[in-house]
């Protein structure tokens, strides 16, 4: 599969491997290693390892998917948020005080297009695990029922966030005060830049599900919802 791309499995590694900050030594026996789900709060300006093999979100999101997704489009948003900031006032900033700093000024377009992606890809790589999806448990079961009234309505509102943005984007859960909200985001717009704890993600642009599910993008979705879902991590995010 990964010959089809233009990417081997050794490339791909390669590409994996190249950490900008706390990830060096990720590859172990061929294979990447295996990375503590982070928080947003952990999230850095790095390309961390995966938390899960390329191949374990299948047959939801292949392999072929992630080596593109991740080793392309994740990385190249790290190596450009560091080419941007080098010698600058953002220079030694936490990732999430770049986001919020440059956004809104339009010096700053490029520093906070490429350093929002660093973050919603981080946060999406840590919103899924394989064998995820279903119904949370425990105080997100319970945040959940208080915001939306049951699961089944927070279910219908995100997926209609996700399928109803417009062109490229993001759907997230978030934490605003003391409710859960859905929210959707376009291009490389976050909820960090507004002040709220995002929960979970799910990436709708083409490049996420379009080798996979072409335009169908409300199969992704909705297999997204029904077998990835990583509810650990969002609870651990409140």
């Amino acid at each position: 599969m990964a010959e089809q791309t233009g990417m081997g499995r050794r490339d791909f590694l390669k590409a994996a491997g190249v950490v900008l900050a706390a990830g060096a030594g990720a590859m172990l026996g061929g294979a990447p290693a295996l990375a503590k789900e982070k928080s947003a709060a952990e999230i850095g300006l790095s390309l961390p390892p995966l938390p899960y093999a390329p191949s374990a979100l299948e047959p939801v999101i292949s392999a072929r998917t992630v080596e593109f997704h991740y080793g392309k489009h994740h990385k190249g948003y790290v190596e450009k948020t560091q080419k941007l900031i080098a010698d600058t006032d953002f220079a030694g900033m936490d990732l999430c005080a770049i986001i919020r700093r440059a956004k809104g000024d339009s010096r700053y377009t490029a520093i906070f297009n490429n350093a929002a992606q660093v973050f919603n890809h981080t946060f999406y790589w840590n919103s899924m695990k394989p064998d995820g999806g279903g119904q949370p448990t425990g105080r997100m079961a319970d945040l959940i029922v208080s915001s939306f009234g049951t699961f089944d309505r927070f279910r219908k509102e995100f997926a209609d966030a996700a399928t109803g943005q417009f062109g490229s984007g993001w759907a997230w859960l978030v934490k605003d005060g003391d409710r859960l909200a859905v929210m959707a985001t376009a291009n490389a717009d976050t909820p960090v830049a507004e002040g709220k704890t995002p929960l979970l993600t799910i990436d709708v642009w083409e490049h996420a599900y379009y080798l996979d599910y072409q335009n169908r993008r409300a199969d992704y979705v909705n297999a997204w919802l029904d077998r990835l879902v990583n509810w650990d991590n969002a609870g651990a995010n409140l």
